[in-house]
């Protein structure tokens, strides 16, 4: 009935402002507190709520800017590239830039173009399925560890070493090809982590393959 009659009635205590300095009310603490100290407490902690929420939302924006900047710079890049084996470098340049210490690599599908234009970047003619297949199929960056017959197949004499990776899969109306990063540490790439950058990397890499390939 109390509260109802608090709800309906908002400026009640406006009107009996005494009131704020007499009623007292629990505290978790087991000490009785006044109304309006009450009401500061709810106050500053909703206040510190919003200062995380911004913090977060700065991070975020900051962040954004970061991956902007990157990707403006692969796409003047790719803009100036003059072959397939241009394109190759300059996204792998930026890959080793952007992830240190992985081994990274750029694989094109075999066709007449690109066995011409990169003969040292070209997929076996029988990549395993789960890169063939699921790769493509997804059309979404795949991350984990790696099997043996991908890891072959992408790193070649390096496979030994790498533990898990990601790759990307360029595609346009076809199957393009394959980059992707390899890393000694098996906890570094895991299904589920954030693939934002690299997603972009690989749509923008597919373009300038595919202008490439149809000239």
């Amino acid at each position: 009935m109390i509260e109802r009659y608090l709800v309906a009635h908002p400026d009640f205590f406006e009107r009996h402002t005494d009131l704020l300095e007499t009623l007292k009310i629990p505290h978790a603490s087991g000490a009785t507190i006044f109304l309006v100290e009450r009401q500061v407490q709810a106050l500053l902690a909703r206040n510190r709520q919003l200062e995380c929420k911004l913090t977060e939302l700065v991070q975020i924006a900051r962040d954004n800017e970061v991956l902007s900047s990157r990707l403006h710079r692969l796409a003047l890049g790719l803009m100036e590239a003059e072959g397939l084996n241009d394109v190759i470098a300059i996204t792998k340049d930026l890959l080793r830039t952007e992830f240190p210490s992985m081994q990274v690599v750029l694989k094109l599908i075999k066709n007449p173009r690109t066995a011409l234009q990169a003969k040292t970047h070209i997929l076996s003619d029988d990549p395993p399925a789960s890169l063939s297949d699921g790769l493509f199929i997804d059309r979404r960056p795949m991350c984990g560890l790696l099997n043996q017959a991908c890891g072959h197949c992408m790193f070649e004499r390096e496979a030994p070493d790498i533990a898990a990776a990601v790759m990307v899969p360029l595609i346009d109306s076809k199957r393009l090809g394959v980059p992707a990063l390899g890393s000694v540490d098996k906890e570094r790439f895991h299904t589920g982590m954030g693939t934002l950058f690299l997603g972009y990397l690989g749509k923008l890499v597919s373009k300038a393959v595919i202008a490439h390939i149809s000239r």
